[in-house]
């Protein structure tokens, strides 16, 4: 019954980290460089090319759609922090799904249990 308690207490506990959790998306940021079109560009130098960048990206997967979109470096931080939430959703969301696998068949032990005493 002790254990019960226990996982039972886990689980309301990640109902409150949930729920506390800010904005989330999923997905990936990743610097990106790139080469202009303009021949004279620093980018096109033979000797010291340098590219123009980092840009930001963020890829994702939605709803079976793959979606990319460049985030201004003034956003940076929250799109990571996005990202961040959203692996923590899925980590927790896992985590409530073992636990309710876990108290389903304690429940089905002990009513078994009990069952048998009769």
């Amino acid at each position: 019954m002790n254990e019960l308690k226990e996982l039972q207490d886990r689980v309301q506990g990640i109902k409150q980290q949930l729920a506390e959790l800010g904005p989330m998306r999923p997905g990936s940021l990743s610097e990106q460089y790139n080469v202009c079109g303009n021949p004279t560009c620093r980018c096109k130098d033979p000797e010291n090319p340098k590219k123009h960048g980092p840009y930001h990206q963020l890829s994702f997967t939605h709803q079976g759609k793959s979606t990319t979109e460049f985030v201004k470096a003034d956003e940076v931080s929250e799109a990571r922090q996005q990202l961040e939430n959203y692996r923590t959703f899925k980590a927790l969301s896992r985590e409530w799904v073992d636990l309710s696998v876990r108290i389903a068949k304690l429940r089905k032990r002990e009513s078994g249990a009990r069952g048998a005493q009769r």
